[in-house]
């Protein structure tokens, strides 16, 4: 199928629209550091999440997970827990809350509130900034280069050549698409800020909604006519056994070949890992990105909390009507479907190829448009968190201290160009741009896993604990995956997590502890639980009326119910497409009993305005 004039025409008004944003919120960004990063900490908490969640709805993964969902079906649901998807519970409940009280404005500069200003504190604020900056880059050239093969689907060089004055290698192709798109991404990101990422989020998750809706209805509306889903047994139920239980041998034994390649092994000690990896990497808290600086942008601690609740509720039941739409459209469909790559078949072409065959004209531009959108969106939310640390963390604490709102602003130009610059060259050079960012991304959060854990919840961890746990995390994250080649990088886990702890421990007890000020102020203001027990009795010496946290147990039993929940909101769609009704009343029902007691625990106990 070929873009209609109707198509480009709802494509061209969005990508437009983009720069009206940025132009009507660039003097409103320009009138300090904390508008421009943070929105001027003015944003309600509704629009903060909305625009988290349209963030997260990207090509890359949305590809990936319609692919998760035609090879394994409904136990697909449990292999995001890889990231883990349900760290928006522990942000939701507690972290989010914590994080905002911090009055910080990135996640480095939060390293100064916890471990002061002394020498480990610096080598701690040096090494967060460097994580930030490279994940950054990591993403950034990801998504370059993502969605320049994304739109060559549907926008052929052969089609636009006539119309430029010069010719490109086919290799090339993705790339020129992916400097056009990225264009717009920072122009809109660089006038306007965070108020313009929000504001064009919001278009994008209207796109989004849209386009979901109408996939899904489609996939029902095939449904309704088929013979049936010609689908392996096992595939309709999320649950398993010691295995993955899906054989496609009867069906299309094809797959068979990406369920091995997948290396999932034993899926009971796959799952197992993944819950046990997934609990350290949420309360450890979220990683210096567009989602803590969507945190630190908000009004309030209480509304922090909020925007992170509503991201599962806004994202989870549109994203995977329409994943689970593709799912469907592909299974009833397959014969139809040109997943063909180099000789091979490559299910990762299962959503552009289902949206090319099966998604009418005007829908078409309606759900390009939206996925455009949300790669712009993740784009420029990247660009805008990691700008930040290049002006707030290295251009104002080392640079010029005292610069000018103007100067300010000139910086984050500067910053914001030369980041995106990098990124392109990154997505040029490399071969695989999936490969080398999984290999940064796994490096990265090995080593960020044990130090930001420890430093939430123990009081004796300092700064030198903190940098030494995180060069012990990352040298073996780095290091692994030719030590042990062929081996999942979830296995390796608890290994890099052992040498990254005795880093942490190490680091810690052979330095001084951080001054006693500094942490009776920082457990003052923030107010964590976990092992803060001297510091607590030194705040209560100083002022008796101070209320410690005491809600560890709630936290953790609004933990299990939220994780529930979410799980919940991933099945409710998948099946409401199917059209089982007795699986559709389960799980509704058990979203709606999870609500109640959310409401009741969590919600009715959140502090109020003037509590936090």
């Amino acid at each position: 199928m070929t873009l209609s004039m109707l198509d480009i025409s709802i494509i061209l008004s969005y990508l437009l629209s983009t720069i009206f944003i940025g132009l009507i919120l660039k003097k409103r960004a320009e009138r300090s550091k904390k508008d421009y990063m943070l929105g001027g900490n003015s944003l309600p908490w509704y629009m903060l999440g909305l625009s988290n969640a349209s963030g997260m709805f990207d090509i890359s993964g949305t590809m990936w997970l319609v692919t998760l969902l035609f090879v394994y079906g409904l136990k697909s649901a449990w292999v995001p827990w890889l990231w883990p998807v349900f760290n928006q519970i522990f942000l939701m409940v507690f972290l989010s809350m914590w994080l905002r009280r911090s009055n910080v404005s990135t996640g480095a500069e939060w390293i100064n509130t916890r471990f002061g200003n002394e020498r480990g504190a610096d080598l701690s604020h040096s090494v967060i900034v460097i994580f930030a900056i490279l994940l950054g880059l990591g993403y950034l050239a990801y998504g370059f280069i993502g969605v320049g093969k994304f739109v060559e689907i549907f926008l052929p060089w052969e089609v636009i050549s006539p119309y430029v004055f010069f010719d490109l290698p086919p290799e090339y192709v993705p790339h020129f698409y992916g400097v056009i798109l990225s264009c717009f991404a920072i122009f809109y990101s660089l006038l306007g800020g965070m108020m313009s990422i929000v504001w064009a989020d919001v278009i994008q998750f209207i796109l989004m909604a849209a386009s979901s809706i109408i996939v899904g209805v489609i996939a029902m509306n095939a449904l309704d006519v088929s013979p049936g889903l010609l689908v392996p047994d096992g595939w309709l139920t999320p649950f398993f056994g010691s295995g993955v239980a899906i054989d496609w041998s009867n069906v299309m034994p094809q797959v068979n070949e990406r369920i091995a390649s997948d290396n999932f092994g034993i899926f009971q000690v796959f799952f197992m890992m993944m819950v046990f990896k997934g609990l350290l990497v949420s309360m450890a808290g979220p990683a210096p990105t567009y989602d803590m600086q969507k945190i630190l942008s908000a009004r309030s601690p209480r509304e922090a909390a909020l925007m992170s609740g509503s991201v599962s509720l806004i994202l989870m039941p549109l994203r995977y009507f329409m994943i689970a739409g593709f799912g469907v459209l592909a299974v009833l469909n397959f014969d139809k479907l040109d997943l063909i790559v180099a000789g091979k078949i490559d299910f990762e072409q299962i959503l552009p190829s289902a949206i090319n065959e099966f998604v009418p004209n005007g829908v078409l531009g309606l759900l390009l448009a939206g996925l455009l959108a949300a790669f712009v969106s993740t784009f420029a939310g990247t660009l805008n968190a990691t700008q930040a640390y290049l002006v707030n963390d290295v251009y104002l604490k080392h640079v010029n201290p005292d610069a000018s709102a103007r100067s300010i602003s000139r910086m984050n130009w500067v910053a914001g160009i030369v980041m995106v610059s990098v990124s392109i060259v990154m997505g040029f050079f490399a071969g695989d741009v999936n490969n080398v960012v999984q290999w940064i991304v796994s490096g990265l959060y090995g080593s960020y896993v044990a130090a930001n854990v420890l430093k939430w919840y123990w009081w004796r961890f300092n700064g030198a604990g903190f940098f030494w746990g995180m060069v012990g995390g990352l040298i073996p994250a780095l290091t692994f995956r030719y030590i042990f080649d062929g081996v999942f990088d979830l296995y390796t886990f608890p290994l890099m997590l052992a040498i990254s702890l005795i880093g942490c421990v190490a680091g810690t007890l052979l330095t001084k502890p951080v001054d006693e000020e500094v942490l009776k102020q920082f457990y003052r203001q923030v107010k964590p639980w976990g092992f803060w027990g001297p510091i607590k009795n030194k705040v209560l010496a100083d002022d008796p009326s101070f209320v410690a946290n005491a809600n560890f147990k709630r936290d953790m039993f609004n933990v299990v119910v939220g994780v529930v929940w979410q799980t919940s909101l991933v099945i409710l769609p998948i099946y409401i497409v199917l059209q089982q009704p007795t699986a559709i009343a389960i799980t509704a029902s058990i979203a709606a009993v999870t609500s109640v007691v959310l409401k009741l625990t969590w919600f009715d106990r959140l502090p109020k305005k003037g509590e936090e």
